[in-house]
């Protein structure tokens, strides 16, 4: 069952062995978040050349981090780190962040859809955080509803939404106690991909998720 959606902000040459973790997680993986240095970078990363390369090796889709700062980034700045991503870590995908959820910037996300699909994205994720209008279903492959911690998560409120076919919802939880299994959860809540991890504060996803085995 790929279900997994692993947003992983660390260096392969720090987390070597949570790498390793992830990787030999294939087979629960829906796809890896890929984010160098808050984006692709200013330079190809040797290290994370290689960790997306391992990915493919075990057909994990992997997906490069872009900002978008909620429709304010210029466009012509977001194209260029998405063929980055591409060009550098061959990436199969895009995980769009902080994304906008009103109708009135949609027609600026539509036109980077059809740069991101021009320049041979596969996937294209979108990271709203939240419910965004529906509009925005007709041009992504998966929406994430919710970004936030478990304490948020577990109020709220079950939603039977209908989306464009073939549009899959995530939810990415944090703070997520030990021993708690995601899985039924986001799926009452109509999320078929998740990530829940037990980090908290600024950077929690520096940790690995509950799902994945923890090395040592």
């Amino acid at each position: 069952m790929n279900d997994l959606l692993i947003p992983y902000y660390e260096h392969p040459s720090v987390r070597p062995a949570e790498w390793d973790a992830i990787i030999a997680a294939a087979p629960r993986l829906h796809g890896v978040v890929l984010n160098p240095a808050s984006g692709p970078g200013d330079a190809s990363d040797p290290a994370f050349a290689e960790v997306a390369a391992r990915l493919r090796d075990v057909d994990v889709r992997v997906l490069g981090y872009v900002d978008t700062d909620y429709g304010r980034r210029p466009h012509a700045e977001v194209v260029r780190d998405i063929a980055r991503h591409r060009d550098w870590y061959r990436a199969d995908g895009v995980f769009l962040d902080q994304v906008a959820t009103s109708r009135a910037e949609f027609a600026d996300y539509q036109r980077l859809a059809r740069a991101a699909r021009s320049a041979g994205c596969g996937t294209l994720a979108l990271n709203h955080g939240t419910e965004p209008d529906p509009s925005y279903a007709r041009i992504a492959d998966l929406l994430v509803t919710f970004e936030g911690p478990w304490a948020s998560y577990t109020r709220l409120v079950r939603r039977h939404r209908r989306t464009a076919c073939g549009v899959r919802l995530c939810h990415l939880v944090y703070g997520v106690p030990a021993g708690v299994d995601l899985t039924e959860a986001a799926r009452s809540h109509g999320a078929s991909v998740h990530c829940a991890v037990p980090g908290r504060g600024a950077h929690p996803w520096g940790t690995l998720p509950c799902a994945v085995h923890r090395p040592g």
